[in-house]
């Protein structure tokens, strides 16, 4: 089971010089994935526990659109092990003018993590064989 998440990158989001935005916004898109992820699965949002590694890879900014991409990789009891990465799938080209922005036909892997959430059993409603 995978969950897809396109967003873009507002000004507000912009942290740093350059309108360079902070790491941590991945973390919540992976956030708002494995949620859907645990619905899909559970029928409950469950809880994010930890994560086990997380890697950014690219620079992200302002204006750049951004897919995050999960799916669970191990099933427990309680617990799923997901893998999560997040892809800049359109960047700003500010040379070619104010408004101009390029599709990018290799995008680029801006960060990748690993994280373990949690169900509690009573929670489960989707029962799997």
């Amino acid at each position: 089971m995978e969950a897809l998440n396109r967003v873009r990158i507002s000004m507000h989001d912009a942290h740093y010089a350059g309108n360079l935005v902070d790491g941590s916004k991945m973390l919540n898109f992976f956030g708002d994935v494995a949620t859907e992820l645990l619905i899909r699965h559970d029928g409950d949002e469950g809880l994010f526990r930890a994560y086990s590694s997380v890697e950014f890879l690219a620079p992200v900014y302002a204006g750049d659109f951004i897919e995050a991409r999960g799916k669970i990789v191990k099933v427990g009891n309680t617990s799923r092990v997901m893998e999560f990465e997040a892809w800049k799938v359109i960047s700003l080209a500010p040379e070619s003018g104010e408004s101009a922005a390029d599709f990018l036909e290799e995008p680029i892997l801006v960060c990748k993590a690993t994280g373990t959430c949690v169900t509690l059993k009573d929670n489960q409603r989707i029962k799997h064989g």
